[in-house]
């Protein structure tokens, strides 16, 4: 309970950054400062590769910072507990009683695997809605499409794919 009190605070915090973003300057500044030179360049130079290359890199520092700071062999038995319940629960749906048994062992599972996979929420959160809004004033500045999309979908759907990528290279649960 108490990671998931941890958990709820980053959240709150991150959420409060996002919304000080253009009442507390030094937050925006901060970010300006940081990522215009960088960040703001590269997309500067090549809007679609610049931008793909940047959420490649994201996703990466996410999948690392999700592999190096999770137990990911706790995690892979949990799931692999988690897959066999599964295939009982399928084999006994006609057995409410023994279905009901078999949810809960399922549930007790879920409790145990995600205040280990949220974990790494708790580095990466301020820093992602950090670049999220430093992204929004860019693409403010400069609409463009990338690959036909807003910033906000190419980023998500570019994410996803750079997710499940470095997430099999990496094995990573």
């Amino acid at each position: 309970m108490k990671g998931m009190g941890i958990l709820i605070l980053v959240m709150l915090l991150s959420t409060l950054v996002a919304s000080m973003w253009n009442s507390v300057p030094v937050i925006k500044n901060t970010a300006h400062a940081l990522l215009d030179p960088s960040v703001g360049a590269l997309l500067n130079w090549q809007v679609t590769p610049g931008f793909l290359l940047i959420a490649a890199l994201i996703t990466l520092v996410t999948t690392l910072v999700q592999k190096y700071f999770t137990d990911q062999k706790t995690i892979k038995e949990l799931r692999n507990e988690s897959k066999i319940l599964s295939e009982e629960m399928k084999q006994y749906k006609d057995h409410p009683e023994k279905l009901m048994e078999l949810q809960r062992k399922q549930f007790e599972i879920m409790g145990k695997t995600m205040p280990l996979t949220m974990r790494p929420l708790l580095y990466t959160a301020i820093p992602f809605v950090l670049f999220l809004r430093w992204f929004s004033d860019y693409f403010t500045l400069h609409p463009i499409k990338i690959v036909g999309l807003s910033w906000f979908w190419a980023y998500f759907l570019s994410s996803i794919i750079f997710s499940v990528i470095f997430r099999k290279v990496l094995k990573v649960q």
